[in-house]
């Protein structure tokens, strides 16, 4: 699905595609988190393949809890796969701590940008602050940890959770560096102008576009196995666009 995802981007014009980590547990199978370096990688390789666009990852917190971790993932998406970007979280998988401690996740931060400045060609690292994601609501230390970030080399700063203008201005207006926003983790009452005007600079999707391919999937089995009927296929695209728009 995602291979597929990107090519029909490809056609539409977009400039940049980035993977997503939870769109491609699900099209394994599987839960968010459970897909490891080596699937995400190739993965993104797969993707970087079928399109000329430049590429980048949801590298999740590089696979690992220490800044080698993080670095490691870095030097392999872009050397072995090809990617010109991702992204490093500081989520660390412990329901117990689900975000790394302050000192820590810059630390992590600090590895994968000094990792992604050793390519041979311009790598853009996102680096996240996970608090809203996992029941952390708290702006000023998100603020922080952004700040924190921006200093130990990220090119991109990113706070997925965030819902209100003042918190995306906000955050905006406390870095330097291009802020990513996500929209569909919830209602989504943003349009790209009105972030823009917000300061955001860029705008990613997370796992929505292969949810709403779920859910599509999903109507149309509903509708065979309790209607038996298939007035789902008059939305479906025709084979000749679709198979025109793959490469």
């Amino acid at each position: 699905m995602a291979v597929q995802g990107g090519s029909l981007l490809t056609a539409l014009g977009f400039k940049a595609l980035t993977t997503t980590s939870a769109g491609l547990a699900f099209t394994l199978g599987r839960r968010d988190g459970t897909a490891g370096r080596e699937e995400t990688l190739a993965n993104a390789k797969t993707i970087a393949a079928a399109t000329c666009l430049p590429v980048a990852a949801d590298l999740e917190n590089g696979f690992g809890h220490d800044p080698e971790n993080a670095a490691e993932t870095v030097r392999r998406v872009g050397l072995e796969a090809g990617l010109v970007g991702g992204s490093i979280e500081d989520a660390s998988g412990d329901p117990a701590r689900p975000v790394y401690d302050f000192a820590h996740a810059v630390d992590r931060v600090a590895a994968a940008a000094e990792a992604a400045r050793s390519l041979p060609f311009p790598f853009i690292l996102v680096a996240r602050a996970e608090n809203y994601l996992h029941g952390r609501p708290n702006i000023d230390d998100t603020i922080r940890r952004l700040q924190a970030f921006e200093a130990a080399g990220a090119d991109a700063l990113y706070a997925p959770g965030l819902t209100t203008a003042d918190e995306i201005r906000a955050v905006c207006s406390s870095v330097g560096k291009p802020v990513n926003v996500v929209v569909g983790l919830r209602d989504a009452p943003f349009t790209v102008a009105e972030l823009a005007a917000l300061g955001v600079r860029r705008i990613s999707l997370g796992s929505t576009l292969s949810r709403v391919a779920l859910g599509a999937f999903l109507r149309a089995a509903r509708e065979m196995a309790e209607a038996g009927t298939f007035t789902f296929t008059q939305d479906a695209l025709p084979f000749a666009e679709a198979n025109a728009m793959m490469r």
